[in-house]
């Protein structure tokens, strides 16, 4: 009895593994978690940076420019209205490129669509970076565009969905994985927990990190976003090579 509850337990263990193993090879470059991480950052990034220094508009955060411009509306200050009216309208914009390039690019095997709409962000919050501060409302479009980039394209963090730049989803998603360890004591949901937790702690310090940068580097401090978005377009450009060895 003793010797098949061992076996049991060995052969539970196994299948364990292999499931882990399984998840691993499903998992796209994309989607690891040290990509991810680096969009999470680069996300705060950028929020902090459009709302301290470009007129206090949100590049991610479109509820609150949906907050702040209907109370400007409310109160018949159209100009100031849309200002917050021009990055939200961009941000549908960079939906819908996204799924765009998206539909057209899938399954081209010397194009990876992904890392190309990567490159068309870098190459946006590089300009930004020039625009002044007279023209904060171009600069915060461009940011709110190159974010829906983003969020549209990097849509899952090991197979799991998330958002890169922004939180509320991650929080609730987090949560609920949590308290389903809480009732089935599975490892793998207390895993899944721990990489949302994970990824609204990086974009809080991203958030952080922009704020105290700002100071130094004013409208230039942007580009500290495009280095950390070349980190992530240099993780899927190596690591897909390591996978074409393989095979």
């Amino acid at each position: 009895m003793t010797e098949l509850k061992s076996h049991m337990q060995n052969k539970d263990e196994r299948q364990r593994k292999e499931l882990a193993m399984d998840h691993h090879k499903k998992v796209q470059t994309s989607e690891a978690f040290i990509n991810s991480a680096f969009l999470a950052v680069s996300g705060g990034f950028q929020d902090a940076y459009t709302y301290f220094t470009r007129d206090g508009v949100f590049s991610n955060a479109q509820t609150g420019n949906v907050v702040l411009m209907s109370e400007r509306f409310m109160n018949g200050e159209v100009k100031a209205g849309l200002h917050y009216l021009v990055p939200l309208t961009a941000f549908f914009l960079g939906v819908l490129l996204a799924e765009r390039i998206q539909n057209k690019f899938r399954y081209a095997r010397r194009f990876n669509w992904r890392q190309g709409i990567l490159l068309v962000e870098i190459i946006l919050l590089f300009l930004v970076g020039f625009v002044p501060g007279n023209m904060n409302v171009l600069a915060t479009t461009m940011v709110s565009f190159s974010c829906a980039l983003q969020v549209q394209t990097f849509r899952k963090v090991e197979g799991n969905s998330y958002a890169s730049t922004m939180c509320i989803g991650n929080i609730r998603s987090g949560m609920e994985a949590l308290c389903s360890y809480h009732q089935t004591h599975n490892i793998q949901t207390l895993y899944k927990s721990f990489h949302y937790f994970g990824i609204i702690l990086l974009f809080a310090l991203g958030a952080g990190f922009g704020s105290i940068c700002i100071p130094v580097l004013g409208m230039h401090t942007i580009w500290i976003s495009c280095l950390l978005l070349s980190v992530s377009f240099l993780i899927m450009f190596i690591q897909e090579e390591e996978q074409e060895k393989d095979q």
